[in-house]
């Protein structure tokens, strides 16, 4: 009796130490279960994200996508009389057709879709992503060498010496010195009101390399946009006309802002296409300070097939 005793007392001695060897392994898979279930449920999440974020960046490119084509249009024809502006400013000595050609093209020639804007009775211009340096050039010159109040009355002469700034110091693509053709050729003749006209919408243009308007045209782009306004009040096209047309050679010369300005807008829930080309060329929008604003809340945004914008220089 007393060897069964022992032996019973043996036997439950093992079957405890089985049970708790038992409830050890069942708590070591519960706990390794539950840090499998764990492990798969993060990889989940971190998939779920992976997954969010592919489609954002797919919803933003389609949206980028779409803005860009509704700002950036793939050519412009204005009916804006040129005549024989390219052939006297050569012969005036304010391009030299050779450096003009190397600037734009990095060639001695003009391409012939260029080289007729320099031959005379060119009754439009045509605008296109590819030739807007060239636009910028022209255009410039045209600004700079046209007499007008702007350049001899205007913030161009305030400081005694109008020869210091970009666009006139930086002009080297012409036969002569900058400031020997500064206002000096009577290209374009206005009226008192034409006058009147150029100088209220170059003073309502801003551009976003500088903080200042067209009125104070100091670097390229200023006095090119100066010459087209010239150009399109001495022809009598209205100021809404005229305000389209600077937007779409500013659109040209930075793209990057325009696309940026539109994708400000598309995040508020308002559409770029409805907003008047006066208010997009603003100092509220389209002078360096107001964009960088703008920039400043979108961060950087890569746009699909950007070309880059112009600089201040030829």
């Amino acid at each position: 009796m007393k060897r069964l005793r022992k032996r019973f007392k043996k036997y439950k001695i093992k079957i405890s130490s089985l049970n708790f060897i038992l409830v050890v392994l069942l708590v070591i898979a519960a706990f390794l279960s539950g840090m499998f279930a764990s492990k798969v449920l993060d990889l989940k999440r971190e998939q779920d994200i992976k997954n969010q974020q592919i489609y954002k960046e797919k919803q933003q490119k389609i949206t980028l996508q779409k803005l860009q084509d509704k700002v950036i249009k793939e050519k412009y024809v204005f009916k804006i009389k040129w005549g024989d502006l390219g052939k006297k400013m050569i012969e005036d000595g304010v391009i030299d057709k050779t450096k003009f050609a190397m600037a734009v093209t990095g060639k001695n020639e003009l391409p012939k879709d260029l080289d007729k804007y320099f031959l005379g009775g060119q009754n439009k211009i045509e605008l296109t992503q590819a030739n807007s340096q060239f636009w910028v050039d022209i255009l410039w010159g045209l600004g700079l060498a046209n007499k007008n109040e702007i350049l001899e009355k205007g913030q161009m002469v305030e400081g005694g010496n109008a020869g210091n700034f970009a666009s006139t110091g930086g002009w080297t693509i012409g036969a002569k010195q900058p400031m020997d053709i500064y206002s000096k050729y009577q290209y374009i003749t206005l009226s008192e009101k034409q006058q009147k006209i150029v100088e209220e919408i170059a003073g309502n243009i801003y551009r976003p390399c500088c903080g200042n308007s067209t009125a104070f045209p100091d670097c390229n782009h200023g006095m090119a946009m100066l010459g087209l306004i010239e150009l399109m009040v001495s022809q009598n096209f209205s100021k809404e006309e005229i305000y389209k047309t600077a937007l779409a050679f500013n659109i040209y010369w930075f793209p990057q802002t325009y696309l940026d300005i539109a994708y400000h807008f598309d995040k508020a829930g308002k559409d770029y296409s409805k907003k008047s080309p006066k208010e997009l060329l603003s100092k509220t929008f389209s002078s360096a300070m107001g964009y960088q604003t703008i920039r400043g809340k979108l961060g950087d945004i890569k746009w699909p097939a950007l070309q880059g914008g112009g600089s201040c220089g030829a």
